[in-house]
């Protein structure tokens, strides 16, 4: 019964590399994955130690790599992108580091100018209608941005912020 219980953790642990290699996964995701292919728990948490051991299977550099993403896109940033790595499986403490790094780098005013520029390139706050005007701030709080942020950008999208 041994051989079999090894032969099980080395199929299991050749799925996970095969998983990781073509994308990059937090431990919680692994561990579902796992779980959905029968492995049994003792099997899955020693395959995402080993892992871990060896560099491969890291929440704070997943975590990293997804919020940076995720707002580097326009498609999450503030509240809404806090929950999503929580949503991932990514622990409390690790969003909050994640989240500091990406403070750091990426200001919220910045980050909405790129996207105003990118997706609403032609957008005229000023001549705009109503209705225009609602659905592009909709859009904007949907994603995260501050009300306030979003009211200054649309204003004058050329101005940058006073840092």
């Amino acid at each position: 019964m041994k051989s079999t219980d090894g032969k099980e953790a080395a199929a299991a642990y050749a799925y996970a590399l095969r998983v990781l290699a073509r994308r990059d996964c937090s431990e919680a995701g692994l561990r579902l994955k796992l779980a959905a292919r029968d492995v049994p728990d003792a099997a899955a948490a020693a395959v995402i130690d080993r892992l871990k051991e060896a560099g491969y299977l890291d929440d704070r550099r997943f975590a990293e790599h997804l919020a940076g993403s995720l707002v580097r896109s326009g498609r999450r940033f503030g509240f809404p992108l806090r929950l999503e790595l929580l949503r991932r499986g990514i622990p409390e403490s690790t969003t909050e580091e994640a989240l500091a790094a990406l403070a750091a780098t990426h200001g919220e005013e910045d980050t909405l100018r790129t996207l105003v520029a990118r997706k609403f390139a032609t957008f005229d706050f000023a001549s705009a209608t109503e209705r225009e005007k609602r659905r592009t701030v909709d859009f904007l709080r949907r994603r995260g941005f501050s009300i306030s942020a979003i009211m200054r950008v649309l204003r004058d999208p050329g101005e940058s912020s006073p840092e």
